[in-house]
C-alpha cells in the first residue's frame, strides 16, 4: 500500500492535474500510472520529475529501447519492482524480445556478481582504467 494516496484526477490540485494532462498528451493515452498519481500529492515534485524524465528519456544519442534497457537494469540493481515492471512494459512496446530480456537479466546478474567480488576483495583499479599512464615495470628489486 502506498504511503500517500493514489489520487484520482478529481482529487488533484489544479497544478498536478495540468501535469497529468500533459502526460496523457505526450504519451497519447488516457492511462496515467500510479507512479504519477502518487507524485500528484506534491505537484512541484510531480512537475520536476516529469520534466526530468521527459528530458532524459527523450531523443538523444541512445535509442529509446537502449534507454529502457538501462532503466530496467538500474531498477533491478535498486530492487524497484514498480520500475522493473513499468519499464519492461515500455521496452516491450519498443520492440524488446524475450531473448533480449533474458540476456539483459544475465548481464545484470553477472555485473552484480563481479561487482560484489571486486568490492569484497578490494581489487585496486588499474591505472589504465583511470586514464593514467601504466606504472613502470618492476626492476626486479
Amino acid at each position: 500500500m502506498s504511503l500517500v494516496p493514489v489520487l484520482d484526477d478529481d482529487e488533484m490540485k489544479p497544478e498536478a492535474r495540468a501535469v497529468i494532462n500533459e502526460i496523457r498528451d505526450v504519451r497519447q493515452t488516457d492511462f496515467v500510472n500510479n507512479f504519477w498519481r502518487v507524485l500528484a500529492n506534491d505537484p512541484a515534485a510531480l512537475k520536476r520529475t516529469w520534466g526530468s524524465l521527459r528530458e532524459v528519456m527523450g531523443p538523444g544519442t541512445l535509442d529509446p529501447l537502449t534507454k529502457e534497457l538501462i532503466y530496467i537494469a538500474v531498477s533491478i540493481a535498486n530492487g524497484c519492482e514498480y520500475c522493473i515492471r513499468s519499464h519492461t512494459a515500455a521496452a516491450r512496446a519498443r520492440g524488446m524480445s524475450e531473448a533480449q530480456m533474458m540476456e539483459l537479466q544475465s548481464v545484470v546478474a553477472m555485473a552484480s556478481e563481479t561487482n560484489r567480488l571486486a568490492i569484497g576483495l578490494q581489487v585496486p583499479v588499474d591505472d589504465v582504467f583511470k586514464g593514467l599512464p601504466p606504472a613502470p615495470a618492476s626492476s626486479g628489486d
